[in-house]
């Protein structure tokens, strides 16, 4: 367990620059302009990230019926945030279907959208990591909660 605490966040880091390094990639390779709404899935899934890591642990296993709902504002924000990272994997599916794969204009151009499905995938893989392997906080500020 303290090794999964001390290499989660290295992992975590590793996957989410190996995620935007995906997407860096396809835009320098392709041989057309990508336009900028193929770059909203990343965007999202890294907002969602952040808002996945907003939370401490703690508030979500720990439950005081006299806590002014506490925590049912951490679960309903951990929802909301998957709702946003799942949505940001739609959006990922969506590009690569609707832009290349049903496309005829781009022709056997289809890494843009696959790297796009990637980007999100490590995006969202690196947010669910760091969010397990991170230390639980004990209410001295360092376990990276924000709320």
């Amino acid at each position: 367990e303290e090794k999964a605490k001390s290499y989660g966040p290295i992992a975590s880091g590793a996957l989410f620059g190996a995620g935007w390094w995906f997407w860096v990639d396809a835009v320098v390779c392709t041989s057309h302009k990508i336009p900028f709404d193929q770059y909203i899935p990343g965007i999202v899934a890294t907002v969602a990230l952040v808002m996945i890591n907003c939370i401490r642990r703690d508030d979500l296993q720990d439950y005081d019926p006299f806590d002014d709902g506490g925590f049912c504002r951490s679960r309903f924000w951990l929802f909301l945030s998957y709702v946003v990272s799942f949505g940001s994997v739609v959006g990922a599916v969506w590009v690569l279907m609707q832009h290349y794969a049903m496309n005829s204009d781009v022709a056997g151009e289809v890494w843009p959208g696959v790297a796009g499905v990637f980007q999100v995938s490590c995006i969202l893989a690196s947010g669910l990591l760091f969010f397990i392997s991170r230390t639980p906080a004990d209410g001295s500020g360092g376990g990276y909660e924000v709320f």
